[in-house]
């Protein structure tokens, strides 16, 4: 492992969204992987002028079809030489399934070609919707139910995870029956929430929590909670960036340990390892690291930004028309863009502050 790269070598196949102008989808992965020493091919599921956040945009979905055939045509030219594939944002069932047999794909490849059963992992972000509602067609559902069970790490938020188990989410009892549900349904290996509101919560004001798992062989749970402040701003974009990140510090953290877990399917460690000492553990702790210092930074590069937009455009919004906040709008959402290049030093190297507790 290069002392300049914290990851070893290697290959991923990102499966996203694509942006011109801005910072989501493969727009984030590309760069956070490359910026942590990985070699990233971007197979992009939509090509936009920007993110929808900004309520208007041009450009088009990339059909099922298309995407099957950019992959083959990686296959025929001997491209497919992936250590991890990373799914992100999918339009419509039928490419959802596309994409899931590429990642079946990859995985026999991977099995056929080695000794190791961990020579393929695939880190999947079921985007389906989130605050209590699908922003996908409600025939993206069972798709993606249909997939999950060949993936190794999925990284849901709380409405996702409800939907994907079919458990109601209101205290940590039903959190701890959702991910167990996940994990026996599903045999997926590794689950971490995302984003988790409790009605009742022992968390301190203006905190959020990330709850994670790594299954025992008898797909017990194994729990973990890191809290961390929130900050007081809207972003796009996070998740694409806590995705990515988890991509890169997953193998980092399973390279840390002896080698024999890396040869196991799914990098799983053994029953008799403690929840704090799993390698997602480590992993997420540096994920939250890197975020907390993005996201603070992006905020206050906003504020300033913001200033800057109200002394030249005053004149521009003073009337408080519609055309006026629709432009307030625009500026907001471009201040609003993930400063991630001028930080790469926090993708790299973030300090780890904010540590795991087991459940």
């Amino acid at each position: 492992m290069s002392s300049e790269f914290p990851v070893p070598e290697t290959r991923v196949l990102a499966i996203a969204s694509h942006v011109v102008s801005g910072n989501v989808g493969n727009k984030i992965a590309v760069f956070t992987l490359q910026s942590l020493g990985c070699d990233v091919a971007a197979l992009n599921t939509v090509q936009f002028s920007n993110h929808t956040g900004y309520h208007q945009w041009t450009g088009s979905k990339v059909s099922a079809e298309e995407i099957s055939s950019l992959y083959d045509g990686l296959k025929q030219s001997y491209l497919d030489d992936f250590d991890m594939m990373l799914s992100g944002y999918i339009p419509g069932a039928e490419a959802v399934s596309a994409v899931g047999r590429i990642g079946e794909d990859l995985r026999e490849k991977s099995l056929a070609g080695s000794s190791s059963p961990g020579g393929f992992f695939w880190v999947l972000d079921p985007v389906m919707g989130d605050n209590g509602r699908l922003y996908v067609a409600e025939e993206v559902v069972p798709a993606y139910q249909a997939l999950i069970e060949h993936a190794d790490l999925i990284l849901p938020n709380q409405f996702e995870a409800e939907v994907l188990s079919g458990v109601k989410i209101v205290d940590m009892d039903t959190l701890k029956e959702a991910i167990e549900m996940l994990h026996r349904r599903y045999r997926i290996p590794h689950v971490i929430i995302t984003s988790v509101s409790l009605p009742t919560s022992d968390l301190p004001p203006q905190h959020l929590s990330v709850v994670g798992s790594t299954m025992t062989s008898d797909f017990r749970p194994r729990l973990f909670k890191i809290v961390f402040p929130a900050i007081d701003c809207y972003f796009s974009g996070t998740g694409d960036m806590f995705a990515a990140l988890m991509t890169a510090r997953m193998r980092q953290a399973i390279w840390e340990e002896p080698s024999d877990l890396r040869t196991r399917r799914s990098w799983l460690s053994g029953d008799e390892a403690d929840v704090l000492s799993l390698p997602l553990v480590r992993a997420v702790e540096r994920v939250l690291g890197s975020m907390h210092e993005v996201l603070t930074k992006t905020a206050e590069a906003m504020a300033v930004a913001v200033e800057k937009t109200k002394a030249t455009t005053a004149a521009a919004l003073v009337d408080g028309g519609e055309e006026s906040k629709k432009k307030a709008h625009l500026l907001t959402s471009k201040n609003a863009e993930l400063r991630l290049v001028r930080n790469v030093a926090s993708l790299r190297n973030p300090e780890v502050v904010f540590k795991a507790k087991a459940i």
